[in-house]
């Protein structure tokens, strides 16, 4: 099995990173998060670019960050020396396609898009050049994010050191040894927050049959789990089976609906849906 590099430093190389030019190509909310994060750190708004074809998207974002904008995207890699790629997976052929090749080599990227690896890229981009891989997920949005990171063994420092801080505004990181267990990033925290969604789902829909209203079954479960969350964080030396047994007393309640959960085998459950995301993850990749 693929070996992790653990070092999710959030403080470490980011403490000395000095700003430089970025270029966002794509104004969607993981952009809008991202920017608005650095400008709220105190990273220079006139030093960000957001390119997008909608012009009101744009100049929204421009208004609450200050940042410059452009409904050109070939824009992106005349103003800065770092873009980030923020496109959907499907659309980013077609971007690339009219970027100028021969500022290509003179760029540094930072893919956030899905399912297309570094060489699927390089070959999209028509040039080599320096690239990050990142996954983040949705829950980027509001700043509690996790995001996993790859880069080649040539890839520049500078470049790994812009990617982290980049995805450091919205949220936590973790740098992987090989690319291919960013599928392995994609199954444990890009798609998890939808698990997490569904099993919500579920027990508010059981809440209200025994019961409570359609509301108060809501703000209940959601309580519940984002404390439970929040427990997680907050004990990082403790492993996730401990505060397990921390909340379940011998013959209770809890204890009760854990055998449930254990006679309809829910870790397998669990292993085969994350498995599921690995396996599509993999196909995906093999046919951008």
């Amino acid at each position: 099995m693929a070996q992790t590099n653990t070092q999710n430093t959030s403080h470490s190389q980011t403490d000395t990173f000095s700003p430089v030019k970025i270029a966002f190509i794509g104004a969607g909310n993981m952009t809008k998060a991202i920017i608005k994060g650095m400008v709220a750190n105190g990273y220079p708004a006139d030093l960000i670019m957001a390119t997008n074809p909608s012009l009101p998207k744009l100049t929204a974002l421009q208004a609450e960050t200050g940042c410059h904008i452009s409904q050109d995207n070939a824009t992106a890699l005349t103003f800065a020396t770092t873009v980030v790629l923020a496109v959907k997976p499907q659309m980013l052929a077609q971007v690339c396609a009219v970027l100028p090749v021969s500022d290509v080599p003179k760029t540094q990227f930072i893919s956030i898009a899905a399912g297309v690896s570094v060489a699927r890229l390089q070959d999209m981009l028509g040039a080599p050049c320096s690239i990050v891989r990142t996954m983040p997920n949705t829950p980027s949005s509001i700043g509690m994010g996790m995001t996993g990171l790859y880069a080649s063994a040539d890839t520049p420092q500078s470049l790994k050191d812009c990617a982290e801080y980049v995805l450091t505004q919205v949220g936590d990181v973790l740098w992987v040894a090989h690319e291919e267990d960013i599928n392995t990033v994609i199954a444990a925290a890009g798609s998890s927050p939808a698990y997490l969604f569904l099993f919500a789902e579920a027990m508010q829909a059981k809440t209200e049959a025994l019961g409570l209203s359609a509301e108060d079954a809501k703000r209940l479960v959601a309580q519940a789990l984002a404390g439970a969350g929040a427990m997680l964080l907050a004990n990082p030396d403790t492993d996730f089976g401990t505060l397990r047994k921390q909340v379940t007393s011998k013959g209770g309640t809890t204890a009760q609906a854990i055998d449930y959960f254990n006679q309809a085998q829910l870790a397998d459950i669990i292993a085969g849906a994350m498995q599921a995301a690995v396996d599509r993850a993999v196909a995906m990749q093999s046919s951008m």
